[in-house]
């Protein structure tokens, strides 16, 4: 009786370990069988209105990214609040990688502005990688008498709160860097915002407001026709793109300098291989040559920073801008 009784705890245990090796095996099996990341359409929330310089670099990017992923990569724009509620929006959509934000600067100058910020840039998101930078370009219209940047702030000084300027909303780039301005010039330019770039950049080609500061990518073919004038870069230095115009720290405003930037965010938890394939793709698609010199024409140097320098890099504008909103005494209007 004993050889079968050993015979079959035996079997018992091969049975066991069956059960206990599938079991392992389970998981890479799952794994292997997942479709690669995209399985099915991107969508890239854009905070902003069509025609802004957010929506334009998204737009070039998405084309390029459809191709190599072989899924539509759509763009969707949810303006409004000065970029809050598009960016609060990708803040809590689901983490699979599907639902993405390209943010300008304004993600961070939001956070810092705000007493009760919606969001945490580093908390509620993982920064996929910076897409592009590039400065502002104080622009006015062609009726306001002013030449370069020492006869507007003249003027300015001539009619305290008397001038308005338009921007993409409260807390955007467009804003700061103009209210910096002001701060540093001291004067009083009444501020008017809108709902995106667009309508900001619309009304000021109309008239209606005298300045922006639109982003070198919103302004140039404006420029370039004669419809909006150049007073300065907010670079330190000229940007390629325009180097007929002078940085304002040249023009008279020396220490000036403010950077726009925008890119690429995903919800907090969102698996690592599709933030790292996006990354990958958009930074081999935003270097390659023509897409460079795409960026170029404008004003706007391409980035694919890694994920780990891009959060690097937002972790450093948030303390470069919340000592300027402190020095400034700056608020959400």
């Amino acid at each position: 009786m004993k050889p079968s009784t050993d015979r079959a705890q035996a079997v018992q245990v091969l049975r066991r370990l069956a059960v206990v090796c599938a079991a392992a095996m389970l998981p890479s099996l799952a794994a292997a069988q997942a479709p690669a990341w995209p399985a099915k359409p991107v969508r890239i929330i854009v905070p902003t209105s069509p025609g802004g310089g957010t929506d334009i670099v998204t737009r070039l990017l998405a084309q390029r990214l459809s191709d190599v992923f072989g899924q539509p990569v759509l763009v969707e724009n949810r303006p409004g609040a000065g970029q809050v509620l598009g960016t609060e929006f990708v803040a809590r959509a689901a983490p699979d990688g599907y639902t993405q934000l390209m943010a300008a600067s304004a993600i961070v100058l939001n956070q810092v502005l705000a007493k009760k910020p919606p969001y945490d840039t580093l908390r509620d998101f993982v920064p996929v990688t910076l897409a592009a930078s590039l400065p502002n370009v104080l622009t006015v219209h062609p009726s306001l008498p002013v030449r370069n940047l020492k006869e507007l702030l003249a003027l300015a000084r001539s009619r305290p709160g008397a001038l308005n300027y338009s921007s993409a909303g409260s807390g955007t780039s467009p804003h700061m860097s103009m209210e910096l301005l002001l701060s540093m010039a001291k004067i009083d330019i009444t501020h008017i915002a809108y709902k995106g770039t667009g309508p900001a950049t619309t009304d000021l080609l109309a008239g209606h407001v005298q300045l922006s500061m639109p982003n070198t990518l919103t302004a140039a073919q404006h420029l370039r026709t004669g419809r909006l004038r150049a007073l300065g870069v907010t670079s330190a230095k000229r940007a390629a793109g325009l180097p007929g115009v002078p940085s304002l720290a040249e023009a008279g405003l020396p220490g000036y300098e403010a950077i726009q930037w925008y890119a690429l965010f995903a919800p907090a938890g969102t698996p690592r291989d599709a933030v790292n394939r996006m990354q990958a793709e958009s930074a081999r698609a935003l270097q390659a040559a023509d897409m460079r010199e795409r960026l170029a024409t404008d004003g706007a140097e391409p980035g694919g920073l890694s994920p780990e320098a891009f959060a690097a890099f937002v972790k450093a504008e948030i303390e470069k801008w919340s000592r300027v909103v402190r020095d400034a005494k700056l608020a959400l209007d």
